[in-house]
């Protein structure tokens, strides 16, 4: 007898909550196997292949290409432990769920699970030996949902109680012990919007509290402030105001790579008190070297990977600006190791791939990363991994014929140095007008972790090593 399971979008880790289907990997009627993946999924931080748990046959698929989902969400149905014929499909109806006197075919869908957790890219725990407190008579059948449909959510079985109310117990569960939430992205909800859990009643089994009900204390509480009773002198206003009517034009969803790189640069205007300092400097003889070394034999040495050797050794002499701001504990965190990221445009949007232990690396080193780093962005390949764990910034927009910018500071991290494009510009050499190479460095940095002598110390610093590639030898 087949047995249809529930497979919903697992934690994809670092602290993300949702994804958008860009394109699902298999179809209603499809047969997969253990941990095949099954539907590649778009998150804030990169493209992700997810993996299925049971072998069997989908039955149902939930949501259409372009749909974002919260994690938790139902991603589709496969039937497992049966033979496959279409008259055990049609006798399982998708979402159903073991009951209680099932107990014999426990061991059947263990052998249809493969047991993996797999945190960040896929397969969450069994859903199927999770017992489900069915209310319906068993008599009832339930409809399969259409494929491509989300199945309706299920009715809540307790009323959120009012933020500010009396703790009320639920399903006999009380508020005076442990609040009864088991998920960590339930309690991150509403601890960034400041509700108190005990406050609220949950709908789940026996009390549990699920993201829904916090959403819905968090519409109640908004709800008074965002709908005022009228004064009684404006009720003769005239009704139509600029705020009712929409302005016309095309509405671009602010989610996946794009609303995370708008939510970051929101948070860093927000929190961190930024300023910019810059310089033009003579890079003719570092273009020299560059030259002198490719032409030595071996890899080749990009003009980034010298860069990043200079923002190492630059940092190593003002350690200050590696480093994080903990605005909680009001500290400076200085950070023992040099993760470098460096703006990259893709064709999903700007992301910053992190080469770990920069300090550590080579001139040929930092040039393989990099290279590979950017082909992994530009086939949108880059995982959670790779665009983790920065401590310190490299933006290039020189490739973009621009010679300068503020950029803003990729958040949590404390500065990010800009490169403009390396042109020929009149320049005084040696005491005679002459045409070198000349580029401009701009450096954003946060006020709180230096001053400007220090900024202003780690930017001359790199402008003379850039003039001047010999001074590096000082502390090779």
């Amino acid at each position: 007898m087949a047995q249809v399971l529930e497979f919903k979008l697992p934690d994809l880790g670092e602290g993300l909550t949702e994804a958008e289907i860009v394109r699902w990997l298999v179809g209603v009627g499809d047969v997969v196997a253990i941990d095949q993946p099954v539907v590649e999924v778009e998150t804030a931080k990169a493209m992700v292949e997810v993996p299925c748990p049971y072998g069997g046959v989908v039955t149902a698929r939930y949501g259409e290409e372009g749909t974002e989902l919260p994690v938790g969400a139902p991603l589709l149905t496969v039937a497992v432990g049966g033979t496959g014929a279409p008259e055990e499909l049609a006798e399982a109806a998708p979402g159903t769920a073991p009951t209680a006197g099932e107990g014999a075919a426990e061991s059947a869908v263990s052998s249809e699970y493969s047991g993996n957790v797999l945190v960040g890219y896929g397969t969450a725990g069994p859903a199927a030996r999770r017992r489900r407190v069915r209310h319906e008579s068993h008599a009832v059948a339930k409809a399969p949902a259409p494929a491509g449909q989300a199945p309706p959510a299920p009715a809540a079985q307790a009323p959120v109680a009012p933020v500010g109310s009396a703790p009320v117990a639920a399903s006999g569960t009380g508020r005076e012990g442990p609040v009864p939430v088991i998920s960590p992205l339930v309690r991150k909800l509403a601890r960034d919007r400041g509700l108190d859990l005990r406050e609220v009643r949950g709908s789940g089994p026996e009390g549990l509290i699920l993201r829904a009900d916090v959403e819905s204390a968090l519409a109640a509480l908004d709800r008074p402030a965002a709908a005022p009773a009228p004064a009684p002198a404006r009720a003769a206003a005239p009704a139509a105001s600029s705020a009712v009517v929409a302005p016309a034009g095309e509405r671009v969803p602010l989610r996946g790579v794009r609303g995370a790189v708008a939510d970051k640069l929101s948070r860093s205007r927000t929190e961190i008190p930024d300023a910019t300092c810059w310089v033009d400097a003579d890079a003719t003889e570092l273009m020299a070297a560059r030259t002198a070394m490719n032409a030595a034999g071996g890899p080749k040495i990009s003009l980034l990977a010298l860069l990043a050797r200079i923002c190492v050794h630059a940092l190593a002499r003002f350690p200050e600006l590696n480093s994080t701001v903990d605005t909680a504990a009001r500290e400076i965190v200085r950070l023992p190791d040099v993760h470098l990221g460096f703006a990259a445009q893709t064709p999903r949007g700007l992301v910053v791939p992190v080469v770990k232990d920069a300090g550590t690396r080579t001139a040929e080193s930092l040039t393989a990363e990099f290279a590979r780093l950017t082909e992994a962005a530009r086939e949108s390949a880059l995982t959670p991994a790779d665009l983790t764990g920065g401590t310190f910034t490299l933006n290039n927009y020189g490739v973009f014929g621009v010679d300068g910018s503020t950029p803003i500071i990729n958040h949590p991290e404390a500065a990010m140095l800009g490169v403009g494009r390396i042109i020929p510009k009149p320049w005084v050499h040696q005491g005679e007008l002459a045409v070198r190479q000349v580029v401009q460095l701009s450096f954003t940095f946060d006020h709180r972790v230096c001053d400007g002598g220090t900024a202003g110390g780690f930017l001359r610093y790199v402008a003379d090593c850039v003039e001047q590639p010999a001074v590096l030898l000082r502390t090779l």
